[in-house]
């Protein structure tokens, strides 16, 4: 198929989509049954729901170009101490019915897939963009998790329940920021009357955060890629992507509303499908402690015990040092890859014996099942009846490994879209030099990683005229035969770029030596 010239705009995206098979259109009936969707919440669709609206401020906090909004959270420090926190997330499952098109075509794609330029949506437009989308001063219906929370980030009391909310203000976490830090007069002048609610989040955040570390939560610091493109839709900019508390503090409540829920419901024996994550094999963790060791690291880790803590106690040595994201980028290679099952096995990542994703139906399949099966518990007062508990289990199995799979194929393709815009980004930049770090050493040469986190390859010939190097597995090293230079992970190099092929989603240095 010709899909047109590789530098016309968003030629190289499609091929993208082309490649992984991505459903880049929906189908008809499809797209009729969400232009079906009502515009504006229904009085009838209002009964018997609790109503949030105008008790109190409630927030979306998101990217600025975020169009999908699905969480909603309100904070709220209590005389005695405790905290109430509250999480409202859209009810997709009231608009997408089980067993309608939406439905089966939400099961299909199983997730919504972003590539710079464009997105993939789970759900179509007029319904994620639309009356799903928690919109700033527009009725909307919610699953609503409300917890009270102790001083030391424990939930002593939950509940859920089906409401009505109204946002008071769309946040974006640029300018969350901006008021908890004091940074910008005039932010925190416009969000005056907001800043005691956006400070006792940020008090919560803090303790919950804390709670989790020490339980073992794994703080890996790994940069996410940004890309910036022009209006061609050419890669101008890669950057790192700046993380700040603002993101964290939602990350927080987040984390805090799914624990809560995949808890309630797994005692409640109901059929769900959990976000799961087992311990890592032990082989792997030896091997990540070959290199560990080297620097004078090591994880604590036996056949019958394996914790989170332990990792995290290496990640918490290693904090601010010139090792600590090829470390934290290691273990994350030593970990297995968390998945949806049907079975509770708990979250080793995030030290949690009970764990799902409840908090984005609109771009993930099993947070809509569950918000379903949630539904349900609540419309029966807690008494499914027997015949459809079963049919539950069954979807619930069967939707576990749908969905496990198509996150697999979406990541993939996010990787792959992000390859080809780092290295168009590159093409121009031969012959540029930069500084950058090891990330990683193979028997073929060794990765570079630079602070723009644009990586390339250095292949052995590229190292130098005149030099044979021994690669070491163990220690994963490079040892010069003549110079008897080694090269390890995480050391500085300064390189030149000799190479950037979008095509071939390709990037090659070469290493700037002392005789030049």
């Amino acid at each position: 198929e010709v899909l047109g010239n590789v530098d016309l705009a968003g030629v190289d995206m499609l091929s993208v989509v082309k490649e992984f098979d991505l459903p880049n259109e929906f189908p008809l009936p499809v797209t009729l049954e969400a232009m079906g969707a009502p515009k504006k919440v229904e009085k009838k669709a209002m009964k018997g729901r609790k109503d949030f609206r105008d008790i109190h401020p409630l927030f979306t906090i998101d990217g600025e170009d975020a169009k999908d909004l699905d969480d909603a959270v309100y904070v709220k420090k209590n005389e005695d101490g405790t905290y109430l926190l509250e999480v409202h997330i859209a009810d997709v499952s009231h608009y997408v019915l089980e067993g309608s098109k939406l439905d089966k075509e939400a099961i299909r794609r199983g997730t919504s897939v972003y590539m710079f330029d464009r997105v993939i949506p789970m759900l179509p437009v007029e319904l994620s963009n639309g009356i799903c989308s928690l919109n700033a001063g527009e009725d909307r219906l919610a699953l609503s998790c409300i917890m009270e929370i102790d001083k030391n980030g424990i939930v002593v009391s939950s509940d859920v329940c089906k409401s009505i909310i109204k946002v008071t203000e769309r946040m974006s976490y640029t300018n969350v920021y901006k008021i908890i830090t004091n940074s910008d007069a005039e932010v925190v002048k416009r969000y005056e009357k907001y800043v005691d609610d956006f400070k006792a989040m940020e008090e919560l955040a803090t303790i919950l955060k804390e709670r989790r570390l020490k339980q073992g939560y794994l703080n890996l610091d790994i940069p996410e890629s940004k890309i910036i493109l022009d209006e061609n839709g050419k890669a101008i900019e890669v950057k790192k992507y700046e993380l700040t508390f603002a993101n964290e503090m939602i990350e927080q409540f987040m984390l805090t509303a799914n624990e809560t829920i995949a808890e309630k419901f797994y005692w409640l024996e109901a059929p769900f499908i959990y976000r799961v994550h087992e311990e890592p094999d032990l082989d792997k963790v030896n091997e990540t402690n070959k290199f560990l060791f080297n620097i004078g690291y090591k994880i604590k880790a036996s056949k019958d015990n394996i914790k989170p803590k332990a990792f995290a106690e290496v990640l918490d040595k290693i904090k601010d040092t010139e090792y600590e994201k090829v470390i934290s980028t290691l273990i994350l290679r030593s970990l297995k890859i968390a998945r949806y099952e049907a079975e509770n096995k708990g979250h080793f990542g995030i030290a949690s014996k009970y764990y799902c994703h409840f908090t984005s139906p609109i771009r993930r399949y099993p947070d809509l099942f569950i918000h379903r099966v949630i539904s349900e518990y609540i419309a029966s007062g807690y008494n499914v009846d027997e015949a459809r508990l079963q049919e539950l289990y069954g979807k619930a199995i069967k939707y576990a490994e749908s969905s496990s799979d198509s996150e697999k194929l979406a990541t993939k393709a996010e990787r792959e879209a992000e390859d080809i815009k780092k290295a168009e980004f590159m093409e121009d930049k031969i012959g540029e030099e930069y500084d950058g770090i090891i990330s990683s050493i193979t028997s073929f040469g060794m990765f570079v990683e630079l602070e723009s986190t644009v990586e390339g390859l250095i292949r052995f010939e590229n190292m130098g005229a005149n030099e044979y190097y021994i690669y070491d597995e163990n220690r994963k090293t490079l040892v010069g035969e003549r110079s008897k230079r080694v090269f390890k992970i995480g050391d500085s190099v300064r390189i030149r770029v000799i190479e950037a092929n979008k095509l071939l989603r390709k990037i090659a240095f070469e290493l700037v030596t002392e005789e030049e």
